[in-house]
């Protein structure tokens, strides 16, 4: 079972001096449908995490986030910890950092 992480220690997280580097996860439709990101997070796909995992800075934990934070972003975060990394996911996802406002920005595609 991966960890999760809530959006109040993901604030704070963000804040230190460490902060772990964020993959928004969410599938295609999702992201074309709503295309805000948590600031500073790079975009994924998670059907190809098997691809991109290689690619992540080591040493840094990395939290995943998709829509609420059910199976898309549980099952990468497994992945990529399975390959190794210190990773976790967004409790509730980018729905919940938008209610408990946090800050979004748009990304393009």
């Amino acid at each position: 079972m991966v960890e999760a992480m809530s959006v109040a220690e993901l604030q704070a997280r963000l804040a230190s001096s460490e902060p772990p580097l964020l993959c928004d996860v969410r599938r295609q439709p999702a992201f074309i449908g709503s295309p805000q990101v948590i600031p500073g997070a790079l975009r994924r796909l998670p059907e190809a995490v098997a691809a991109w995992a290689g690619t992540l800075p080591g040493g840094r934990d990395v939290v995943v986030y998709c829509v609420h934070g059910h199976e898309v972003s549980q099952g990468v975060a497994a992945y990529l910890a399975d390959q190794g990394l210190r990773a976790c996911y967004l409790r509730g996802g980018i729905e919940q950092w938008k209610a408990e406002g946090g800050a979004t920005v748009t990304l393009s595609e």
